[in-house]
Parts: structure tokens; sequence; C-alpha cells
């Protein structure tokens, strides 16, 4: 069984930082690509940020220059530092992973997902 916890979600005022951490565990052969999602309720799930694992990122254009997604792939878990937040990021926001497991005769990729942590931008 595998894991994505989240932490680091929280109230913060605009132009304020905020860190959130998801750590992958369970049993895992390998992670390929990390992502990090929000969800406006009402709204479709976006993809805010991804990280593969020689390290290239990729941003909606609405977080770039503001948004950083990094990973630490000993310890299995991505990061993503939210600088000069603004009210329109305060959403759900979700870590995503594809993640390969073992599997009898070999191995099996799947996508996973957080359970969410909320981050609020509100004065």
């Amino acid at each position: 069984q595998v894991q994505l916890v989240e932490s680091g979600g929280g109230l913060v005022q605009p132009g304020g930082s905020l860190r959130l951490s998801c750590a992958a565990s369970g049993r895992i052969s390998g992670i390929v690509t990390m992502s990090w999602y929000r969800q406006i309720p009402g709204q479709q799930r976006e993809l805010v940020a991804s990280s593969s694992p020689g390290g290239s990122t990729n941003y909606v254009d609405s977080v770039k220059d503001r948004f950083t997604i990094s990973r630490d792939n000993a310890k299995n878990t991505v990061y993503l530092q939210m600088n000069s937040l603004r009210p329109e990021d305060t959403a759900v926001y979700y870590c995503n992973a594809d993640i390969w497991t073992p599997v009898l005769g070999g191995r099996r990729l799947n996508k996973y997902w957080g359970q969410g942590t909320q981050v609020t931008v509100s004065s």
C-alpha cells in the first residue's frame, strides 16, 4: 500500500509564503513524476506544478516566478514553496505522484493522490 501524506497548509496574508510537503511511503519501487494540483470548490482540479525524476519542472502560468517545486528523491518527498501568495491562490492543494510498486513478476505504475491540504490567503 502506498500513501502520500501532505503537510504545510494554512492561513496566510496576501504577499506571504507557505511551504507544502508531500511524503510518499509504502512498497515503492520507484517514483516518476511528482506534481501539485489545486482545486477550488465548484471548479476542476488544476495542475499547478510538476517535477520529473531528472529535475525538469513545469508550472501553470499563474504561479510562474512565485512558486517553486522541488523534490528529494532519497526521501520520496516533493515540496511546493509558495511566495507572494494572492487571494486567488486559495484552494485545497493535492499532491500527486506516478509510482512504481512491486507485483508478482515485475512492477506496476499507478497514480496516487494525497488527502489534500487547505491553503487560504486572506487578510
